[in-house]
């Protein structure tokens, strides 16, 4: 038994009930190549991944799209801009579903060839989720690298300027995530303090703040190897589970597609490589997959779902009840 269903077992939560329910959102990991090499990152993305999802596999989506109700489709990487089929992805996939959001690190706008990025999030009306783990240069170029928080901070008066935060219909959302080993304070209050600062020292605007807790693995797992911290971050974790996250966690209804077109039950069971399998042990994939199949289907657990489920929860769309402070070990 995994450590994550032995806590839910402790508090006397059946694993048999955590089932997917109808799905609503697909993420698409479209590769691993990146233009930054953060300290954070689950899936290891660098300058120099190589996961790079095909055309054929964005057709795969795009007929998924076509034939299911899925309401969002959620692109992510690495720097999802990097892959060369990403516009592609986005101007078919437009008319298919009410709400498209593309996950950007912001400095990928100023690399050679993406200069038309802004304005093509703008004309596609595209939800911008993007990261700024915190409104400090020290504290950002410290995590993600030297510059990183000019060039995020410039991008997001270009957005600012295009409508973005301003307009209907052009959210702008920021992600936190914390520095090392411990939990996002609460939401609603970090988002009051990043409004204040971003707009007073960076004329900033932005919609909602959405807080995200580290997950150990990746990147961040072998921080905390390095710096004798696993074990007791497991520990605060463990200590910090919070039974009223359960209901809510984003794998219930949210299906991840890998730059291969296997399917998980989130981006973080990707990077470890848990696909969702038949019953005969072969992968699923897109093609020909009907979303109710995966209704009522078990969900796949481990270690690394503690994250999730910790204080307020943590999901890719921000924490998943509100006004919880951490518990200190």
């Amino acid at each position: 038994m995994n450590a994550f269903l032995h806590v839910l077992e402790t508090h006397k939560f059946n694993p048999a009930t955590l089932t997917r329910k109808k799905l609503s959102t697909l993420q698409v990991n479209m590769g691993d190549l990146c233009n930054q090499a953060c300290l954070h990152c689950h899936i290891n993305a660098s300058p120099a991944g190589e996961k790079v999802m095909s055309k054929e596999m964005c057709d795969d989506i795009l007929g998924f799209l076509v034939r299911t109700g899925v309401q969002t489709l959620d692109i992510t990487g690495g720097a999802p801009e990097l892959n060369p089929h990403f516009d592609y992805l986005v101007l078919k996939a437009r008319p298919l579903v009410p709400e498209i959001i593309v996950r950007s690190n912001l400095t990928v706008f100023f690399e050679t060839g993406k200069e038309w990025l802004p304005e093509f999030f703008q004309k596609n009306r595209v939800h911008v989720i993007c990261s700024v783990p915190c409104y400090t240069k020290e504290n950002v170029d410290k995590q993600r690298g030297h510059g990183v928080f000019e060039k995020s901070m410039k991008a997001l008066v270009m957005l600012n300027k295009l409508g973005f935060a301003r307009a209907h219909g052009l959210r702008l959302d920021l992600v936190y995530n914390p520095m090392g080993a411990f939990l996002p304070g609460p939401q609603d209050q970090l988002e009051g303090d990043y409004k204040k600062a971003l707009r007073e020292n960076e004329q900033v605007e932005f919609n909602n703040l959405l807080t995200i807790t580290n997950v150990p693995i990746g990147n961040f797992r072998r921080h905390l190897e390095r710096t004798d911290e696993k074990f007791q971050y497991f520990k605060l974790l463990k200590a910090n589970f919070n039974p009223a996250t359960v209901e809510n966690l984003m794998c219930r209804s949210l299906l991840s597609v890998g730059p291969d077109g296997r399917l998980y039950d989130c981006d973080f069971s990707l990077s470890l490589g848990l696909a969702i399998r038949n019953e005969d042990g072969a992968f699923l994939t897109l093609k020909d997959l009907a979303p109710e199949v995966l209704e009522g289907r078990l969900i796949t657990t481990g270690e690394h779902c503690l994250s999730c489920t910790a204080g307020s929860g943590s999901s890719c769309t921000g924490a998943l009840i509100f006004h919880t402070v951490p518990e200190p070990l």
